[in-house]
């Protein structure tokens, strides 16, 4: 169900589904993305390094994170723009195969100067099937307020 500016609470949580990385994820994002560095693509190059194995790309995992926050339903045709990222940190290497979720807390909400939205201060982290935070940052969105029905003075 969708949420409005009225329904987000400070220091109301939620969650997404979880996704697991895959090769295919990988592959897709260094070829729209340009991005072939080795330690994403080349598995042999990938053992030579730290972290002995190939790593998922950063950006991958926070857009992999906009689409389970989509799909979870919170922000059906509600989100008017994504307005900032704040603070975001890439704390732990993801590897494919990794499950990923999402976990929010609002932080704060604001009036705007437009009677029809709002905006959502969000505390968001990522989080790996063991439970590790791997990515987090704050997320500043502009949300629409909950429409006035026509007969109570809506347009």
């Amino acid at each position: 169900m969708p949420m409005y500016f009225e329904d987000f609470e400070v220091g109301q949580r939620f969650q997404t589904p979880a996704r697991t990385v895959t090769e295919a994820d990988v592959v897709n994002f260094a070829g729209v993305s340009g991005d072939y560095n080795p330690i994403h693509t080349d598995a042999e190059f990938a053992k030579t390094t730290p972290f002995g194995q190939r790593i998922a790309h950063g950006l991958l995992v926070l857009s992999m994170l906009t689409g389970l926050r989509q799909r979870s339903g919170h922000f059906e045709g509600t989100v008017i723009a994504w307005m900032e990222i704040r603070n975001y940190k890439f704390l732990k290497p993801v590897f494919i195969g990794d499950t990923v979720r999402g976990e929010s807390e609002i932080l704060e909400k604001h009036e705007t100067s437009k009677p029809d939205r709002g905006v959502v201060v969000q505390r968001v982290r990522v989080l790996n099937q063991r439970g590790e935070v791997v990515q987090e940052g704050e997320f500043v969105t502009m949300i629409r307020r909950r429409p006035v029905p026509a007969e109570a003075g809506g347009a």
